[in-house]
């Protein structure tokens, strides 16, 4: 029989899901988006899209890449119009802390603010216009002693799509036949 790694008995003994509902002096893990401004991008061309998220005051989630696998980590899914690629997302590195239900371990977490980079390619053919792209934040938030069950946050943001900018080279105008002397 393999023996369980130290972290994922704290969690299964120590840090029991607690359903998320709000009793009296119990603060509710949170994650929000920022308003997202319309990013515009020319057609053909990647762009990047900041998603500026906010972990509410008390709870901390994991990293995208938390250091063990019983972690659920932070990942963003998106659905994009036809002809609107989605390309790799950037995610800030983890924060590594400690926390009294595992003192001698470190996990990768978020707390406080951070910001996810996703690249968006509208192809070369895509009407230029506003297009609306929808998903989730898939998370899982925890405080000192708790972790909570996960969670998807509704992501939703539009990218302005443009025709690349025609550029107009003009001709240098004659030179003087005395200017080469």
């Amino acid at each position: 029989m393999h023996a369980v790694p130290k972290l994922a008995a704290c969690l299964l003994i120590l840090a029991p899901l607690v359903p998320a509902q709000d009793g009296p002096g119990r603060k509710i893990p949170s994650v929000t988006l920022a308003p997202v401004p319309i990013t515009t991008i020319t057609r053909g061309k990647p762009g990047t899209v900041e998603l500026q998220f906010r972990v509410g005051s008390g709870f901390h989630i994991n990293s995208n890449t938390p250091k063990s696998e019983f972690l659920i980590p932070t990942a963003l899914k998106l659905n994009a119009p036809t002809d609107i690629v989605v390309g790799k997302t950037t995610y800030p590195p983890g924060v590594d802390r400690s926390f009294p239900f595992a003192p001698d371990e470190k996990l990768s977490v978020y707390g406080g603010d951070f910001t996810l980079g996703v690249i968006v390619r509208p192809l070369a053919h895509v009407v230029p216009g506003k297009y609306a792209l929808h998903g989730q934040l898939k998370y899982q938030a925890c405080d000192n002693a708790a972790c909570y069950p996960p969670k998807q946050l509704p992501v939703d943001f539009e990218v302005k799509v443009e025709k690349a900018k025609v550029v107009v080279h003009k001709k240098n105008p004659a030179q003087s036949p005395h200017a080469h002397n």
